[in-house]
């Protein structure tokens, strides 16, 4: 069998603006890379700032696991060093340019790759750099090559110990030639020194800061005429570079004598890689099936049965705990096969204690009570008392023959099988048929579904060429629709000028792995009236556009365009519409620097950029245990009686983990638990419950849809770390007829942290978004828009996979079904918000009126001394306010929820005081599909409340014409008035210290009531008889 094995790609494009090093303001430098202890160069480019190499270097993934298949994700960082060619010009000593190490996170896979451009870092605190360089980094699959069988050489003694230890391996070190093809590539195998003089031969590392200057100064790369990888002796190198030699063939047996070492110095030693730790012991300790109960399954596994009569097609019948199941139809081979797994809930109920196990000769949904012997193949009879139980993580139990018994034939045959008790963390649960789940059906299983890659496809559409032979009209516009899957887009309208229109406009669109067949189509437009003229389409297939992580633009292209038939038509007729030659031009690309949301903005889960080499590592892992539900209500009659088939759903980032379904149940136990990785602490995890239809019902109408029965939302950053969470949540449903219970949900739920405090707390101050919705921002009109779109998507992603996450469930869960319309009981909810969230201003004002008037005479004589401290200290007034706001934070800490907040939340969301004609306009789609009185009601009803709205605005316009009004000269005494106050004041504030001034004032604040006037103060009833502009409103 032919095993695959990995190879890095290094694709080295360019770089920038690097510093001057050959004493003449050029440099001349060449790439240098190191991987895993093998070491890749680039052709030197001769005199120039901004190198171009466009070279692609290859390395070897070494070590991996048994399949050959290295994880990228376990492998060392990759470095980059630019360095200045001596040879070509004088220089300095230190020829260093710069350096860029990349994570392991920025290898990604053929076809996912991109251009990114990292800054050139420095080597050590005095290095001097600058400049940028651009890189493409991915891996590919390959069939390793295999050595020919003649050139085999018998190992020695001393060369079997040497192979049983770790040994330095040949190294191939190929010469990247892709922009001179006139130039061969030439290889140097190099061979391993023997074992004892590796030991005696110093080695010193490649790359380390001491001599990494001297190494290169001394072995700069040769020209391109020259080979870059030569044998290298013990001895100072010479100053001319050696001669290439040609690929070494297979060496004869060495003697046993010491020989010289031919390994370059810069040569590391191969070694396996070391797989970094997935989790840190905290974490590893909370990956365990804890967080839920056990329950325990009877598993029988049956493989295969054999001697049994071969004109038979038989099935095995099992029966325990007062249930039966059946398998398939056996299918004909070698053996009669079957390899399925059942799993038996054990029922207190039932004291049964045997398992039978029954052969066949009948069709599995036969009634096996109304056969007669001779279809009988033979049974067995287990005691479920003497079952072993296996608990992971026990390897899995071996399967064995039992012999048939009962047969009436003369020889019974032997079945193949398994069987233990287990717990619902076995591996075989998963695939297994249970006996709480529906039977036979496979869509009713337990399943985890993973989204797809979502990217935004950027069209600029800049201009177009020789669309017209004759001028249109003044009334017509130009336009370019472009289309791709369900996403129609239009540019405004241009106007043609000598057959040349132009936009420069850019469309937005969402794109979702994988491409395969999908393609972008545009079409030019010509709009008269209403006569709409196609003038030519073309068509991009998404897989061939380019992808970009960053804002650089990428090049354009221009697109011929087919004309259509009707305007081949329309050119036969009068030569006026055709013009061989049209071209559109544009600019496309996938943006991987942006987050594609299909969530709400309220209840987003993932923050990450479509592109995986910018993405940031893992903080820590949520564990969530789907326990089971309670008190459910029916959701349908079956034989004139409540029914429902309940399962959940889990959603958290990219993963989407579906229960089993539990048929006919009110309060079903799932008890299943699941993990995601945690990227940002302040995301919302999503789980909702919902009806599974009958699977009768093969129609599309509401009966077979799956209907939620509720919805629960919890914040990650809510979650203290390591502590378990477990306890019921509200199912809760917004209907027409208002709030209604559904039932309850029971969730555990815990957070672990993979990183250090400090790193966890460092999130916190880190951007939301990504980089590129701060640098070109998404317009607001389109992000709802493109949100739908995305959701849509996703949806029709999952709904394809097998078994399929039907469509409502996942747009339900995104929150993008059909919007609502207007809903006073939203915004009733949303004032309350802010006022609760405001109350504290509220209890500052009551607080300080208190203090002015007197109430309580000791907090009054307090706050005078507290304003004669800061008054003479001012450096204390922010320290204070600082200690204040803390000792608040103290004092609220005793009354923290201890669980995270339930959701949602009936009283905030004002569910229950909700009048009905509220709700039934809030549930009027729109447009509105009630009767014209009705609507001309809460037409009604809606300019009463804007009437409202008109008078707060006009209050708040005069409040700030006052304002404005004290220095525009409306009034011209009170603007004089005015400005004679300032005057003093500037005066008494120039010749008062400042202190004393804010003394007398807050004295004055603070007065006793008995010095206090009833009237408004001088300084309200100036104000109130400034003039406005309401008097000139019409």
């Amino acid at each position: 069998m032919t095993t695959m094995t990995r190879k890095l790609i290094v694709e080295i494009a360019e770089a920038h603006d690097l510093l001057p090093k050959d004493g003449t303001g050029t440099s001349s430098p060449y790439a240098r890379v190191d991987f895993d202890g093998q070491r890749r160069k680039t052709r030197t480019i001769h005199r120039d700032l901004n190198p171009t190499w466009n070279e692609a270097l290859e390395f070897n993934l070494l070590g991996g696991t048994d399949t050959g298949l290295v994880d990228v994700t376990a492998v060392d960082p990759l470095e980059v060093n630019l360095f200045h060619d001596t040879r070509v010009g004088p220089s300095r000593r230190n020829c260093f340019l710069g350096r860029v190490r990349l994570d392991s996170r920025l290898i990604v896979k053929k076809g996912e790759d991109a251009l990114m451009y990292f800054p050139l870092e420095k080597r050590s605190f005095f290095s001097w750099v600058r400049g940028e360089i651009g890189l493409k980094v991915y891996y590919l699959e390959a069939v390793p090559d295999v050595p020919p069988e003649n050139v085999a050489v018998e190992s020695t003694p001393a060369e079997n110990e040497a192979s049983s230890v770790p040994s330095p391996a040949e190294v191939t070190v190929p010469i990247s030639t892709q922009n001179d093809a006139s130039e061969p590539v030439k290889e140097v195998e190099i061979s391993p020194p023997p074992e004892d003089e590796t030991k005696e031969t110093e080695n010193p590392p490649p790359a380390t800061e001491e001599n990494l200057e001297t190494t290169e100064g001394e072995n700069p790369p040769p020209t391109q005429d020259e080979n870059l990888e030569t044998k290298e002796a013990d001895e100072e190198p010479p100053i001319e570079p050696p001669e290439p030699q040609p690929v070494a063939k297979a060496p004869p047996p060495p003697p046993p004598q010491p020989q010289q070492d031919t390994t370059p110095k810069w040569v590391q030693q191969p070694r396996q890689v070391r797989r970094r730790p997935e989790a840190t012991p905290e974490v590893m300790e909370t990956l365990k099936h804890d967080l839920v109960d056990k329950m325990l399954y009877l598993f029988i596994r049956v493989v295969r049965a054999r001697s049994l009569p071969g004109n038979t097609k038989p099935h095995v019948r099992i029966s325990a705990y007062g249930r039966h199941v059946s398998t398939n139809e056996a299918r004909r081979g070698a053996f009669f096969e079957w390899d399925q797994t059942f799993a038996f809930s054990k029922d207190p109920s039932n004291d049964s204690s045997t398992m039978e196990i029954s052969v066949w000769n009948l069709p599995p949904d036969f009634d096996v009570e109304d056969a007669d012997d001779q279809q009988f193949l033979g049974g067995l009879c287990f005691d479920v008392a003497e079952i072993p139980l296996r608990d992971p993580p026990d390897s899995v139990l071996a399967t064995q023959w039992y012999h048939l018994e009962g047969s009436s034939a003369r020889r019974g045959g032997d079945l193949m099988l398994s069987t233990w008790v287990g717990t619902q963390a076995d591996a075989s649960f998963t695939d297994a048929w249970k006996t709480d789940s529906i039977a036979g059906h496979v869509n009713c299983r337990s399943k985890i579904y993973i989204s797809p890659k979502l990217w935004y496809l950027k069209l600029t559409v800049i201009e177009a060429q020789d669309t017209l032979t004759a001028p249109t009209p003044r009334e017509s516009s130009v336009i370019v629709k472009a289309i791709t899957g369900f996403q129609v887009m239009r540019t405004r309208g241009s106007v043609n000028h000598n057959g040349s229109p132009s936009w420069n406009e850019d469309l937005l669109f969402v794109a979702a792995e994988p491409f395969e067949d999908e393609r972008l189509t545009l079409s030019l437009e010509i709009r008269q009236g209403k006569e709409l003229i196609v003038v030519g389409s073309a068509s991009i297939p998404l897989s061939s556009i380019e992808r970009r992580v960053d804002d650089r633009k990428v090049t354009s292209r221009w697109l011929d365009l087919i004309p259509n038939d009707e305007i081949k038509k329309r050119s036969k007729k009068n030569g006026v519409y055709h013009l061989p030659g049209r071209r559109l031009h544009v600019r496309v690309c996938l943006d991987g620097g942006y987050h594609v949301a299909d969530e709400p903005s309220y209840a987003n889960s993932d923050f990450r950029p479509s592109a995986r080499q910018i993405w940031r590592p893992p903080i820590g892992i949520v564990e969530v245990g789907l326990i089971g539900c309670k008190r459910l209500l029916p959701m349908r009659m079956v034989e004139g009686k409540g029914s429902t088939d309940v399962y959940a759903v889990a959603k958290y980032g990219t993963k989407w983990a579906r229960t089993r379904t539990i048929p006919d149940c009110f309060d079903p136990a799932w008890n299943e638990q699941y993990t995601w990785p945690v990227y940002d602490p302040c995301t919302i995890l999503t789980v909702g419950v919902f009806d599974d239809p009958p699977l009768s019902n093969a129609s599309k109408d509401l009966a077979s849809m799956s209907r939620p029965l509720g919805k629960v939302r919890i914040r990650i950053s809510s979650l203290a770390t390591g502590k378990i969470y477990r306890g019921s949540y509200p199912l809760i449903m917004m209907l027409p007829t208002g709030a209604k219970r559904m039932g309850e949900i029971e969730l555990a739920i815990r957070f672990a942290k993979m990183v250090p405090t400090a790193d966890l707390l460092h999130v916190y101050g880190q951007p939301t978004l990504p980089l590129m919705h701060y640098l070109h921002p998404i317009p607001a009109a389109q992000s709802d828009a493109l949100r739908l779109a995305a959701a849509r998507l996703t949806a029709t992603h999952l709904s394809h996979s097998e078994p399929p996450l039907r469509h409502e469930v996942t747009t339900w869960i995104l929150d993008a079904t059909d919007s609502r319309g207007f809903s006073m009981r939203k915004v009733r909810a949303n004032w309350n918000r802010i006022v609760s969230a405001l109350s504290w201003v509220v209890d500052v004002a009551r607080s300080i009126e208190n203090t002015r008037t007197w109430r309580n005479p000791t907090a009054t004589m307090l706050a005078h001394g507290v304003l004669l401290l800061l008054a003479w200290f001012p450096e204390l007034i922010i320290p204070t306010l600082a200690l204040h706001i803390a000792a608040v934070g103290v004092w609220k800490y005793r009354s923290r929820l201890r669980g995270p907040l339930p959701h949602p939340c009936v009283k905030a969301s004002l569910a229950e005081l909700t009048d009905r004609e509220e709700l039934d306009e809030e549930f009027d789609p729109m447009p509105s599909a009630k009767t014209p009185e009705v609507v001309r009601a809460r037409y009604d009803r809606a300019r009463v409340i804007g009437a409202k709205v008109q008078t707060m605005l006009g209050e708040v316009a005069v409040q700030v014409e006052r304002v404005q009004g004290l220095v525009t000269w409306r009034d011209p005494r009170a603007t004089g008035l005015f400005l004679v106050l300032c005057v003093f004041l500037a005066v008494v504030l120039y010749m008062v210290p400042s202190r004393v001034m804010a003394v007398v004032a807050a004295f004055y604040y603070l007065r006793h009531p008995m010095f206090r006037d009833q009237m408004p103060s001088r300084v309200r009833n100036f104000f109130r008889r400034l003039p406005s502009l309401s008097e000139r409103i019409i």
